[in-house]
């Protein structure tokens, strides 16, 4: 029962639904927790209105699923969004020209969220309500993202049915499995075992042995093939980047979604983007998933090579600064905070001559730059490292002593 959602006059999400409205939109993804909130509000006088915003992590029999999983709870309406164009202009491109996960390892893989919250709201405008609902926990990073990113852009209502639930309940995914099932709505055997999460930038897992510090069973394993099914022989790929932006995949000009969608097909049979993560969340707690992405790392390798390869040596060091602070901002919550913005102009400034072509290859597990090719790349016509040079050795020398001149003095005066 999919629609596709009117336009709204000026394109903007501000709202001004009355305050009696029973209108309610609710970011729905057809798991536990979002498809126990559909009953849930029901039953407290809403009209709910899903939005399911696809970014690229499910197939054609996962949508209709999706789909039909809205219909069979009983919503007033449900919307299906396209958001690959907007995952990849929103966040996959400043995160590529960024280059570092956060904690310098995850890849931000639920940086969807915001692209989500976009989607709910454009619906929310169109039906004039300022209610918005989410499936997210109230132990969760999620939560914040969700909460922020929503208050960042308008007045709105935030109805959180899981958190208000985990008010007197411990056991909240047990309680929403018989919620459901006392109602007639079943549940599928993945969601009782893992909290699984699939997007256009990859997948990520939770719950079960992982949260216990185990080792992940096999059930816990998404897109990327085991080291038993690698195939045989090395994979290689080309990628053309203009200003810092994949534009082309072994020679074919495609849309960015298209260009991370074929990578994460190519890489994940070779099993290459698959990590177990523990981290810092953003309420303090320690965190622990197991991730894959297997697309968004081999375009993270190929642009880093790219870069390094491009920037000047100050453009290198000053960087990596300037990336981490934005991709702790992304996971954070802070996605609309004018920081983030004035970040990207930087990051936008620095990607003027990251323009050029780079082969990666992969026989398993890891991915490598293996070729650079491009017209702004820092090479010497009359030097090259550590085999020959423009410069005699008697510059060498006063370089060396001039270079180590405050060091040396040190040890002369302190030995």
């Amino acid at each position: 029962m999919s629609q596709q959602p009117a336009s709204s006059s000026d394109g903007s999400s501000i709202n001004t639904a009355p305050a009696q409205s029973r209108d309610i939109v609710l970011a729905f993804s057809g798991g536990l927790d979002t498809s126990f909130c559909v009953p849930y509000l029901q039953e407290r006088g809403w009209s709910v209105h899903t939005v399911f915003a696809d970014t690229g992590g499910v197939d054609a029999d996962e949508r209709a699923f999706i789909e039909k999983r809205a219909e069979e709870l009983g919503v007033a309406s449900h919307v299906t969004v396209d958001g690959g164009p907007a995952i990849w202009n929103g966040f996959v491109k400043p995160f590529v020209w960024a280059g570092e996960g956060y904690q310098g390892q995850y890849p931000l893989l639920v940086s969807d969220r915001y692209l989500i919250v976009d989607a709910a709201l454009k619906r929310a405008a169109e039906l004039g309500t300022n209610a918005i609902a989410h499936g997210c926990t109230g132990m969760g990073n999620d939560q914040v993202r969700f909460d922020l990113a929503i208050k960042a852009q308008g007045d709105y209502r935030i109805v959180a049915p899981i958190r208000e639930i985990q008010k007197e309940h411990t056991q909240t995914r047990a309680y929403e499995q018989k919620y459901l099932e006392e109602r007639g709505f079943g549940v599928r055997a993945k969601q009782m075992a893992y909290t699984i999460n699939e997007n256009l930038l990859g997948v990520t897992m939770s719950g079960g042995e992982i949260d216990r510090w185990e080792a992940p069973g096999e059930g816990a394993r998404g897109w990327c093939a085991p080291r038993s099914a690698w195939p045989v022989e090395p994979l290689t790929v080309k990628l053309r980047f203009v200003a810092g932006e994949a534009v082309e995949l072994d020679g074919k000009p495609l849309p960015g979604e298209q260009i991370l969608a074929k990578l994460n097909t190519l890489f994940a049979s070779y099993g290459v983007g698959r990590g177990v993560y523990t981290g810092d969340t953003v309420i303090g707690l320690k965190g622990r998933i197991v991730y894959e992405a297997p697309g968004l790392v081999a375009l993270l390798t190929a642009h880093r090579a790219l870069e390094e390869a491009v920037l000047s040596k100050q453009q290198n060091r000053f960087k990596p600064e300037v990336a981490r602070k934005w991709a702790e901002l992304v996971y954070e919550g802070f996605f609309h905070d004018p920081l983030k913005t004035d970040l990207e102009a930087f990051l936008a400034s620095v990607q003027a001559n990251v323009t050029g072509e780079v082969t990666l290859e992969t026989r398993g597990g890891r991915v490598d730059a293996v070729a650079i090719a491009s017209e702004h790349l820092l090479h010497s016509r009359n030097a090259t490292y550590a085999q020959s040079a423009d410069w005699g050795v008697e510059e060498a020398e006063g370089f060396i002593k001039l270079f180590g001149m405050s060091s040396t003095l040190y040890a002369q005066v302190n030995r």
